[in-house]
């Protein structure tokens, strides 16, 4: 038996709307077009599927069984092709995001928030998981964006640019560094560096400021908040870097200091980092400016 969707629908309309004629006119066809179909699936199934000396038109137990059929296969057939309309168009598709900064949950979360207001059909999330492995995981597919301040030259993969930031040095308040007031790589040797729990890698304070200079920390303590972590800091318990927008709110704060990474500072980028054939759905390019503007936002801090 060769069953195909439009035999199903055929079907169900039949039952639905109670006879041929109105059937066919739901349908778009001529009501001979429409009996002969029925015709001809009844000739292989080898059973009638209607009563046809019933005023409505009523289903036979085979065509009930067939109605079964139509009306757990027929709306998910439905949907699916909704779905691909959708993302034909440009409003569904789907964004997954694996970060390779730690902090970076600060300033993504209300970016995917305002994202999720405006593109509802897009199906979010974020692969904190994949974290160490997320360029590979990019370009098997499973992520569709990472978050990164390293970028590479990958075949198929484009890195876009979204703000540049400050890695700083927070010290407690009466710490000799604060009335340096900068931080030099040798200035750590004997300090306990809180960071947050990352491939050190990754972290900005190894690779773009202690490794280079070949200097080791005298203990590392990984802690996984920020306000944990500015709380140590505090107490005297040991110093961390971090992007400057993510101690905007540190500034006035009485316990700690902020210092500059070397006497002129150090400035690093982030990154988007996504397949080149996704840069022409709509909803990459709007998260791409929302990305760009909260960390503005951020640094602005509240208005009041």
């Amino acid at each position: 038996m060769h069953l195909e969707l439009r035999h199903l629908r055929s079907l169900r309309a039949i039952h639905e709307q109670g006879g041929l004629a109105r059937a066919a006119e739901v349908l778009n066809l001529t009501q001979s077009a429409l009996s002969h179909q029925i015709k001809a699936l009844e000739e292989q199934a080898g059973v009638e599927l209607f009563l046809r000396k019933t005023k409505p038109l009523r289903l036979s137990g085979a065509g009930m069984r067939l109605l079964r059929t139509a009306e757990q296969v027929l709306p998910m057939i439905d949907a699916a092709e909704a779905e691909f309309r959708a993302v034909e168009l440009g409003r569904a598709g789907r964004l997954h995001v694996a970060m390779e900064c730690h902090h970076c949950y600060d300033w993504l979360l209300p970016v995917l928030d305002q994202f999720r207001r405006a593109w509802p059909e897009v199906d979010l999330d974020i692969r904190s998981s994949l974290s160490l492995k997320a360029l590979p995981a990019l370009q098997r597919g499973q992520v569709d964006m990472v978050i990164s301040s390293d970028p590479e030259e990958i075949a198929g993969v484009t890195f876009q640019p979204l703000f540049d930031y400050a890695p700083t040095m927070a010290v407690a308040a009466g710490h000799p560094l604060a009335a340096k007031g900068f931080a030099e790589a040798e200035d750590l040797a004997g300090e306990t560096l809180i960071t947050y729990p990352m491939d050190r890698a990754r972290l900005d304070v190894f690779s773009q400021f202690l490794d280079p200079a070949g200097v080791e920390p005298a203990h590392v303590r990984q802690v996984e908040q920020t306000a944990i972590a500015l709380m140590l800091i505090a107490s005297g318990r040991g110093v961390a870097v971090m992007p400057d927008w993510v101690l905007r709110g540190q500034a006035a704060n009485p316990e700690l200091a902020l210092l500059p990474l070397g006497r002129q500072g150090m400035l690093r980028r982030l990154y988007a980092a996504l397949r080149s054939e996704d840069l022409q759905q709509p909803f990459m390019s709007h998260v791409l400016r929302l990305a760009r503007t909260e960390p503005l936002r951020m640094m602005r801090g509240p208005q009041g």
